[in-house]
């Protein structure tokens, strides 16, 4: 009561302790006193809390005897809710709703919304809270008491960031109990595992079939792009002016839009993709283990990959093209912002599909409430990729035991050495800027050596800079040497027309500034001096190192990889832009004559590679 106190006084909001008995509630006229009290010190904005009085308490064990009217805070709740006539009940939990099993086992799915009939035996509970006495089960209980009763009530997390105001929003978070749900027609929603499960068997199908074939799926998807071209855009349209409507950033809007000739380019990326080498079943290296044993390592697809991304329905078709070629199946989350250009996207996309692999292949997700319930089939989903802002990447990396591949953030440098052509570092530098500012591989910081200050090169770049409309900040040394408004924050990705100067001494302290404050993403040296160059190629720590080019040339089409699932900035798996062979592993394939192992008697083993 004393932490009650402090906290909501800091509300200017007092409290009240009422400790009660089970035996209390046995008396009409306890009960018309504690109605009439509670709605006096509501009245007066007094928040009353209530606990049982353990000292006089009426149960042998109260903390063990369920007996009684309440046994414990849940059940007092439900009495209280129910005695007050409240509208809403909110339980507190330490996980974020009901699971149909304790949430760490790999079939557990949140319930949205319980209905008795269905759920009551199919749930399985785990071990008692490790914050107060009975657990899940004592929740589920009292709530059902309540919600037959006539009290609505939803289980959500104590833990989770403003859940009872989102309640009271209406946000669908936790699990209701309402004594109505069975009498709801409830959203028939494909349930994820058995989206997953879908996508999973239409892989194995496309894995199954000629590589002809395959490259023929991804040609008819290029087709049927071009050809649906018109609808393609009305939809798009649709979305960037219910954006403007909304007041979305112009860098979201810009991300959005389908500008004139993105589905032309688009059908031809898809049309080189087609025409690489097919990737599934490529013997990476053979062995001779023993006279007539064969081993061979060969690449196959991952396997279901999850893709949650923001703004780009571009993205999709880029995604779908890859997941067809490498032959995985792929289940997509677009941003709501999309919703209508998604949604013809990936209807054109699976009409190409044919149907001795099934449109299944490509699974779109449309409600954000499913995201939870995918992020936990590890034992379906093999890979998530998340392309989006900074927290969409690391709430996913939170929420899931899945492998996560991606970046966090895109703060891609240009360091100018004091050796760099200046006319050189201005034209990389405006593209790396101006060319698409909202792209994670657009430059948002620029590091100055120290011997170009107060030369002309670098006042005509500073020039030119805001000549083209680029907001400049500056680090500690640079916001007084060039009197411009020093930066928040070197860790900062502006996606949009500004960026941060600093000076440093050398090629070392330029590597220095990028490993404090970069993202390992991609970042750039201008110089003459070869090994200049060389230090900084060597020891920049980051996922792609430009010498002398801007840093926008770090994307899977221009490396020629046909399209990318999403750049990665981690060190496992793949790195850099992903495309075909970032979503590959690889099998063994053993060919024998009958051989045994028997303690390996009688086995030369010789080791020998073999020509591929």
């Amino acid at each position: 009561m004393a932490l009650y106190d402090c906290l909501f006084s800091l509300l200017d909001v007092p409290s009240s302790q009422f400790l009660v008995t089970d035996s209390d509630f046995k008396h009409p006229d306890f009960r018309m006193q504690l109605i009439q009290t509670v709605n006096s010190l509501l009245a007066l904005r007094v928040i009353p809390v209530f606990n049982e009085n353990d000292a006089i308490s009426s149960r042998k064990a109260p903390y063990e005897d369920s007996s009684g009217i309440f046994w414990d805070n849940d059940s007092l709740a439900a009495l209280l809710a129910l005695e007050l006539k409240a509208d809403l009940l909110v339980l507190l939990s330490d996980v974020e709703a009901l699971y149909s099993a304790p949430p760490g086992e790999p079939h557990s799915k949140i319930i949205h919304t319980y209905i008795k009939d269905r759920h009551q035996g199919e749930i399985t509970f785990g071990d008692k809270s490790r914050l107060g006495r009975g657990g899940m089960t004592a929740k589920v209980k009292s709530a059902v008491y309540a919600a037959s009763a006539g009290t609505p009530v939803v289980i959500i997390s104590g833990f989770a960031t403003d859940s009872i105001i989102k309640v009271l929003q209406g946000e669908r978070i936790g699990t209701l109990f309402h004594q109505d749900a069975h009498l709801w027609a409830l959203p028939k929603e494909v349930r994820a595992r058995e989206m997953a499960v879908s996508s999973r068997e239409c892989s194995r199908r496309l894995q199954s079939i000629s590589s002809e074939d395959r490259r023929k799926i991804l040609l008819d998807i290029a087709d049927a792009l071009e050809a649906n071209e018109k609808l393609i855009r009305i939809e798009n349209e649709a979305d960037v002016a219910s954006a403007h409507l909304a007041g979305y950033e112009k860098s979201l809007i810009s991300r959005l839009t389908l500008k004139p000739g993105k589905i032309s380019s688009l059908a031809k990326s898809i049309r080189i993709l087609a025409d690489i080498e097919d990737p599934i079943g490529y013997v990476l290296k053979r062995t001779e283990l023993a006279d007539g044993l064969v081993l061979e390592k060969t690449s196959c697809p991952l396997g279901v990959l999850l893709i949650v991304f923001e703004s780009r329905p571009d993205a999709l078709v880029q995604i779908a093209s890859l997941a067809v070629r490498s032959g995985n199946g792929l289940l997509l989350k677009g941003g709501k912002e999309a919703m209508r250009s998604n949604a013809i996207l990936h209807k054109v996309i699976t009409g190409a599909i044919p149907d001795t692999v099934g449109e299944k292949l490509i699974g779109l997700v449309t409600s954000r409430d499913e995201i939870p319930d995918l992020l936990k089939l590890d034992d379906v989903i093999d890979l998530v990729i998340p392309r989006g802002s900074n927290k969409l990447v690391t709430q996913i990396k939170e929420s899931t035991k899945i492998p996560v591949l991606g970046h966090a953030d895109g703060i891609c440098h240009v360091y100018i050495d004091k050796s760099a052509d200046m006319d050189m570092a201005k034209r990389i530098v405006l593209d790396a800027k101006i060319d698409y500012p909202a792209a994670c591989n657009a430059m948002e910081t620029i590091l100055i050596h120290k011997d170009l200050l107060k030369t002309k090169g670098l006042n005509d770049l500073i020039v030119q800079l805001r000549g083209q409309g680029v907001t400049l900040y500056g680090g500690p040394r640079a916001s007084i040497e060039l009197d411009i408004p020093q930066a928040h924050s070197f860790h900062h990705e502006y996606n949009s027309m500004a960026c941060t100067i600093e000076i440093v001494d050398d090629v070392h302290a330029a590597i220095d500034h990028i490993h404090r404050h970069g993202s390992a993403h991609t970042d750039c040296i201008v110089a003459k001096d070869l090994d200049v160059a060389g230090i900084f190629l060597r020891q920049v720590d980051s996922a792609a190192a430009f010498h002398n080019a801007s840093t926008r040339f770090c994307d899977g089409a221009r490396f020629g990889l046909g399209a990318e699932v999403g750049i990665s900035t981690g060190r496992i798996h793949a790195r850099g832009p992903v495309g075909v062979e970032g979503l590959l592993t690889t099998r063994w394939i053993l060919r024998g004559s009958g051989q045994v192992v028997d303690g390996d008697k009688g086995v030369i083993y010789t080791h020998k590679n073999l020509p591929l």
